[in-house]
């Protein structure tokens, strides 16, 4: 489920984190009791004596160099404080004696000679406890304190004079607290500051940013590309054209990865085969060529193709052959094509008389028109290539020469004008084309690449390109054409995916891999104009393309697509 993601389970840990650590707080402060402890710690302990056994020498001047037997004397500071949670009175010490002494310091193996006694800031009343009559006591190594109330925070400090002993020799304050009690302090602090937060706060607040800038970084890094509207289970399956098959591939990828329950393949074997199996599909469901595909058995057939409309779409370079009136189109994107010539060649630009009297058989060297003495080879497509179907019609005004080769090396026919073979896949040209020293072939208009030992060349001085498919003449183009066998029904995985491919990032999809979508306003104004056998233009194209467009534009942006352009016999 949606809510399930890693951004959200990290939010709500946050949320929860910082409840829980506020009630916590809360429920600390009024229900555990609090401690009652007397922290002490030594801040100083130096040597001030002349005895070089302490490991060092010291200056001495004055009353210490005049002072008899201080030889090894020492100094130390010790701050004895309230680091508790509540203030301690008189009556909170315990010990042997109960009116006077409350702790007792001991200097082990050392002698205590002189104490100065000082207090925190703003604590002036504390020094009217440091008297003899309160408790306060030397003798020997101890040190006996009387029973000092100290508020939460406040301190004194014990500055000794002591002899009889090296720096560092242990110190110990003893004594009991009720309900409370007393510890050397463990971690060391600055003079008069106490820290700020508590480790349990600062624990809290590291947590709490953590979770943070994690989400944060979810937030940042995701991915928040819009699923496909209106996601459809089920299988469906795309055959046809091999010019578009890249596009197809990496949108069925796409489409699977953001509908859970979809899977959508491509195997395509050419524009012809793909419509011949497509009809055959359809035929062999029993479905009528034009029912509607709606009700449980259309809304059955979505995915798995057992009855009514197959689950298959078969895409085609240029509208189906005549005889498939059982078939709908679906206009989807405009589609460019290039001529591409071995590298050996130099030629950047043909006329088009100049590549129609190439495939004529008239030129055969491509010294005839200023290039290198070399034979041209002509590397084509089979039979069922849409991408050679548009070649011939648009480029070529005919059909190609038959097939004088069958392994674009060897004639096999030694009648033939010129070497032709014929091969199955773009990709098979391609590499022949960039093999074969003056050899030249077609293919379909790839954004951003160049195929090895081959380049592109341009027909009548314009180059494909999608930035200008507008305003050019550039002949060698054709519309990509989607066909189902009869509608499909609204909620079904041809339906969802043909809306996918036609908008949103669908349309990224297809622009970048060099075709411009029929939906864009540009794609809109070929795709609606299209041209029909007789050279003239398809008004009822117009009609359809513009109707869908508007129906597309008013749909809910959660109801489920239907096709992505009007289906409607061609």
């Amino acid at each position: 489920m949606e809510w399930l993601s890693t951004e959200n389970v990290v939010a709500v840990a946050t949320a929860v984190l910082g409840v829980l650590a506020s009630i916590g707080v809360l429920w600390y402060e009024r229900r555990v009791p609090r401690r009652k402890r007397i922290g002490y710690r030594v801040q100083m302990d130096t040597p001030i004596g002349s005895d070089a056994g302490q490991g060092r020498a010291n200056v001495r001047l004055g009353l210490f160099d005049e002072t008899p037997d201080m030889s090894d004397a020492t100094l130390v500071l010790l701050r004895v404080e309230n680091d508790g949670s509540q203030s301690i009175a008189r009556g909170d010490y315990t010990g042997p004696d109960e009116q006077l002494h409350g702790l007792v310091v001991e200097f082990t193996e050392r002698r205590v000679r002189g104490i100065a006694v000082t207090h925190s800031p703003g604590a002036d009343h504390l020094m009217d406890h440091f008297t003899p009559s309160a408790g306060l006591r030397e003798s020997g190594s101890l040190i006996r304190l009387p029973r000092v109330p100290l508020n939460r925070g406040e301190h004194f400090k014990l500055l000794v004079l002591l002899t009889g002993s090296r720096v560092g020799s242990p110190i110990r304050v003893t004594g009991g607290i009720r309900d409370g009690e007393v510890t050397p302090n463990k971690a060391a602090r600055p003079d008069e500051k106490p820290p700020m937060f508590g480790r349990a706060a600062r624990f809290i607040t590291v947590a709490l940013t953590v979770c943070v800038v994690t989400l944060a970084g979810i937030i940042l890094v995701r991915d928040d590309t819009p699923p496909p509207i209106g996601c459809a289970r089920g299988e469906l399956a795309l055959t046809g054209s091999t010019a578009f098959a890249p596009v197809l591939r990496e949108l069925a990828a796409k489409y699977g990865e953001a509908c859970e329950g979809a899977t959508v393949t491509v195997d395509a074997h050419g524009s012809t085969a793909g419509i011949r199996e497509l009809a055959e599909r359809g035929a062999g469901s029993g479905k009528p060529g034009s029912g509607s595909g709606s009700g449980a058995a259309g809304s059955a057939e979505s995915g798995s193709g057992k009855s009514g409309s197959p689950a298959l779409v078969a895409f085609s370079d240029g509208p189906k052959p005549s005889g498939f009136p059982q078939l709908r189109e679906n206009r989807v994107a405009v589609s460019l094509f290039r001529l591409v010539v071995n590298d050996r060649v130099p030629l950047k630009n043909l006329t088009g008389d100049d590549v129609r009297r190439i495939y004529r058989g008239d030129i055969r060297n491509w010294q005839q028109l200023g290039g290198p003495d070399l034979p041209v080879l002509l590397v084509s497509r089979d039979a069922n290539s849409g991408t050679r179907e548009v070649f011939q019609r648009r480029v070529l005004g005919r059909n190609e020469p038959a097939q004088s080769s069958r392994d674009c090396t060897t004639k096999d026919d030694p009648q033939a004008p010129v070497l032709r073979c014929e091969l199955d896949s773009t990709e098979q040209v391609l590499a022949e084309v960039g093999r074969l020293g003056g050899a030249i072939g077609y293919s379909e208009l790839r954004s951003g690449t160049k195929p090895a030992g081959a380049h592109q060349i341009a027909i009548d001085g314009d180059t494909p390109s999608v930035d200008t498919i507008g305003t050019s003449s550039y002949p060698y183009r054709e519309i990509e054409y989607a066909y189902t066998y009869g509608s499909p029904p609204a909620d079904s995985l041809a339906s969802s995916f043909l809306a996918y491919l036609s908008r949103g990032s669908g349309q990224d999809v297809v622009r970048t891999h060099g075709h411009l979508p029929c939906a864009t306003p540009q794609g809109l104004r070929i795709c609606g104009g299209g041209v029909r056998a007789g050279g003239l233009p398809g008004r009822q194209s117009v009609r359809r393309v513009l109707s869908t467009s508007l129906r597309q534009s008013g749909r809910s942006a959660t109801g489920p697509p239907s096709s992505a352009v009007s289906s409607s016999s061609a």
